[in-house]
């Protein structure tokens, strides 16, 4: 089995639809993927009804949480989204999203840069509008000739002149609610270095104790040393390990597939999901 624990659509910030994303999937010839939107599940419906023969669609979500003032992503798979106490947290995380995101275009407009909250709007299509959905709008604009150069200080970088910080969901509360909901959690790419997403052991070994399933350890952005690394902390702790694209649509290259995770640890992150089922 081929199987990528990590996808995004344009249900959140990447470039290719719900439906779409399934599709492409199937054909890189994936049996199992995840679709895990950030702070989102409204590209699950599309994606279900689009599943293509052959293909398992585990239902995701990629958690933006907070730890010692830097961002930590935490993966869920498998969960009630309408379990209230998760319920009203996603709520919470969506309208923050929505007035940070407007509050770093008002900051780019006074520094002179011509985005406009409609545009950024219309390139994120849906619920969870995000600093990629900015950056692409101030690309569009001129302000920048690429990405990456909006993701710095001079623009909306961690620190930067029109940054504004994520909502501080403490993700051992998050690992918390994810379980209550009957769900599973796995720490997101702790490793990856060139986005700043660097955590240590001691993090792991906290989250653990709160639950956590599993840590994303075969992914993109990280050098072999840490893969292996973080297998020798999952095995200590008795977690599952998995590999993922985390892609992303065009943004990322169009990489369904490009990691994948090993059958036992999907089928152990199956089990620490309890009763719940991919959709199939």
């Amino acid at each position: 089995m081929r199987i990528d624990l990590h996808s995004h659509s344009a249900a959140s910030d990447g470039t290719r639809p719900p439906a779409e994303v399934v599709r492409r999937a199937r054909d890189a010839g994936l049996d199992v993927l995840a679709l895990t939107d950030h702070d989102t599940v409204a590209g699950w419906a599309a994606a279900r009804d689009a599943l293509p023969e052959g293909l398992a669609l585990v239902p995701g979500i990629e958690l933006s949480c907070r730890y010692d003032g830097r961002s930590l992503h935490l993966l869920g798979y498998l969960f009630d989204p309408d379990e209230p106490g998760l319920a009203a947290e996603l709520a919470r995380i969506r309208e923050h999203r929505l007035g940070r995101a407007r509050g770093m275009v008002d900051r780019l407009r006074d520094l002179g840069a011509e985005v406009t909250w409609e545009r950024v709007r219309e390139l994120a299509g849906g619920e969870s509008v995000g600093r990629p959905h900015v950056a692409r709008a101030m690309v569009e604009a001129g302000v920048v000739a690429t990405m990456d150069e909006a993701f710095t200080r001079d623009w909306i970088g961690a620190g930067g002149r029109a940054h504004i910080g994520p909502y501080p969901l403490d993700p051992v509360r998050a690992v918390r609610l994810l379980r209550e909901a009957g769900g599973a959690a796995v720490l997101a790419h702790p490793r990856a270095r060139r986005r700043g997403y660097v955590f240590g052991d001691e993090v792991i070994e906290e989250l653990a104790a709160a639950g956590l399933a599993g840590v994303e350890a075969d992914h993109p952005d990280h050098a072999p040393e840490d893969r292996a690394r973080l297998r020798s902390v999952a095995a200590a702790l008795g977690l599952l390990t998995t590999g993922s694209s985390d892609d992303h649509g065009a943004m990322t290259g169009d990489r369904l597939g490009c990691e994948t995770t090993a059958r036992e640890d999907y089928e152990a992150l199956l089990d620490a999901a309890g009763a719940r089922a991919a959709f199939s």
